[in-house]
């Protein structure tokens, strides 16, 4: 069942897409050759729970033998999404995208942005661009009386015309009290489709885009999900509510 937001519940979704937003700022500025992923994840930690909220992905899980056990997701080149942080070493020419979320006053926020580990190629200079374009074309259809697979349609049109593929095993999703709500938010779909877009909706909107087969597999540790033939891929996202029938960007740094 989807959940239509008040002012006062956006208004605090709002305060902790803002936690989001700031951890991928400071993050992000760390990100570089030599760094391991283990410390751009304590660092997010850190400041999240400086900011009074909690981590919204350590300990999430369905699986209770194998919860995740971090702060963040950091997927690098091939790996698309839920990597898991180790001593994994960044190296000059990678990318890596971060996902968050945290929690406060009872309500999640979330986003995902992905960056380069020095200079990297134009292949995925290319891919991070059009993946971050993807989504804000997506979130523009985000608008009340429109549907949620306009949203979609307006992702996959734009990545497969770039001669890139949507990933179409995970999607993006409502968020509220919980960090996963209905509706499910698909990048790939047909225009005028799904359920209606209202005032009060508060969605994460996510593009992952591969340069290659849009075929995805998962690794030996249940959570690291790794494009199939290997090649790179990229992620970003934004939590957005519906206000005056239009998607303002929650998320926004």
């Amino acid at each position: 069942m989807i959940s239509l937001k008040s002012a006062e519940e956006i208004g605090l979704i709002r305060e902790s897409c803002r936690i989001v937003a700031d951890v991928l700022k400071v993050v992000g500025a760390r990100v570089q050759p030599g760094v391991t992923t283990l410390e751009l994840d304590k660092l997010a930690e850190e400041y999240i729970r400086s900011m009074d909220a909690v981590p919204a992905f350590k300990g999430y899980g369905w699986d209770k033998n194998n919860l995740f056990p971090a702060t963040l997701c950091t997927s690098v080149d091939a790996e698309v999404v839920h990597g898991i942080p180790s001593n994994r070493v960044l190296r000059e020419g990678e990318i890596i995208s971060l996902d968050v979320g945290a929690k406060k006053n009872g309500y999640y926020g979330d986003g995902a942005w992905t960056f380069a580990v020095g200079s990297v190629s134009e292949e995925k200079q290319r891919l991070m661009q059009v993946t971050q374009e993807s989504l804000m074309l997506g979130i523009a259809q985000a608008s009340a009386g429109n549907r949620v697979h306009d949203i979609s349609s307006a992702v996959q049109q734009y990545v497969e015309l770039n001669g890139f593929s949507i990933v179409r095993d995970l999607v993006g999703h409502g968020v509220g009290k919980k960090l996963h709500e209905d509706p499910s938010i698909p990048n790939f779909g047909e225009a005028g489709t799904g359920a209606a877009l209202k005032n009060g909706m508060t969605l994460a909107i996510e593009p992952m885009v591969n340069a290659g087969t849009w075929r995805v597999k998962i690794a030996q540790d249940g959570w690291t999900v790794f494009a199939a033939d290997g090649k790179p891929s990229a992620h970003f996202e934004h939590t957005i509510a519906i206000v005056n029938g239009n998607a303002e960007i929650l998320t926004q740094s």
